[in-house]
């Protein structure tokens, strides 16, 4: 169904301003928080007469693809044309920065040896400069020995290295600076999509441990190497509370004769309630030694009073 309209300016309402006659949002419109996208209505049918006749409705799948503009910020993911990917880790002031838009750490060459991408920035600056195009590849096209002399025509230095003044103290910085324009694309990985946090939320019904995935709204995952360097560090009091008790702390009732899991004081093995003592375990822990039981498989638990240790 068509947008609603105000009665006294004949123009459609704002909820509905993005919506066409068909009652479904335009291509290219700009939508607003809290406006109309598709527009379904139902008439209400009070007349009795007409009841059996109902239920003849077509029905529609409708699919709507969303578009944002999105500024890069720090964590977004960027690579060149040579599969030389990394996050971006600091926007830095106009006023500091030289030139260019991107600085690449140099210990990604060795390892990937992307020399193409040194050929290509090569290129581009002295294409730049020449104001022709380049063939930037390291299989052919121009040579390195020819881009060299375009830069040395115009007065740069053959290795495509500049002198750089820093912009936070004005002085010169004591290295040559290898840089120049290059083609950087930008991913869909973004950090707007991966942001996630959580304090307390649903947990799994059979482990009693926080849900996985952000979708879900799930805990953070302490895996085992995080668990590696908690050990080597002797934080153990952080890695039983990152790992039992903001997870699946859970009371369980143990007898200290059978070694047993008994309910409230209860040892059902031993039939008493004498020795039976409370101490907290992960649910996970608990859930095990059942599953176990289940098997004709009888953990059992040793308990040890304070002075005895």
């Amino acid at each position: 169904m068509g947008p609603k309209v105000d009665r006294d300016t004949y123009k459609p309402i704002w909820k509905h301003q993005a919506l066409d006659m068909d009652g479904i949002a335009a291509a290219g419109v700009r939508v607003e928080n809290r406006q109309v996208m598709v527009n379904k209505e139902m008439p209400t049918v009070t007349a009795p007469s007409l009841q059996p006749n109902m239920g003849q409705e077509e029905s529609f799948l409708i699919k709507m693809l969303l578009r944002q503009t999105r500024r890069p910020e720090v964590g977004d993911k960027f690579s060149s044309r040579h599969g030389q990917k990394g996050v971006c880790g600091l926007i830095v002031p106009q006023e500091d920065m030289p030139f260019s838009d991107l600085i690449m750490n140099p210990h990604g060459y060795p390892s990937r040896m992307t020399v193409g991408k040194l050929i290509e920035l090569l290129g581009s600056k002295a294409g730049v400069l020449e104001g022709k195009f380049h063939y930037g590849t390291a299989f052919g096209g121009d040579k390195v020995t020819d881009l060299s002399e375009v830069l040395i025509e115009h007065g740069f230095n053959y290795l495509g290295k500049d002198f750089v003044t820093s912009g936070v103290t004005g002085e010169p910085l004591s290295a040559y600076i290898y840089f120049g324009p290059i083609y950087y694309q930008k991913l869909k990985h973004m950090v707007l999509d991966k942001m996630h946090a959580r304090a307390r939320g649903p947990r799994a019904v059979l482990t009693r441990q926080p849900t996985e995935g952000r979708s879900r709204d799930g805990g953070l995952r302490l895996g085992e190497m995080e668990r590696d360097c908690l050990i080597g560090y002797g934080a153990s009091m952080l890695l039983l509370e990152r790992l039992m008790i903001s997870s699946d702390i859970f009371e369980v009732d143990v007898c200290g004769q059978c070694g047993l899991i008994g309910y409230s004081g209860w040892c059902q093995y031993c039939k008493s309630s004498k020795d039976v003592s409370t101490l907290k375990m992960p649910y996970a822990c608990k859930l095990l030694f059942q599953e176990l039981q289940s098997m004709n498989i009888v953990p059992r638990l040793s308990l040890k009073r304070y002075n005895e240790l």
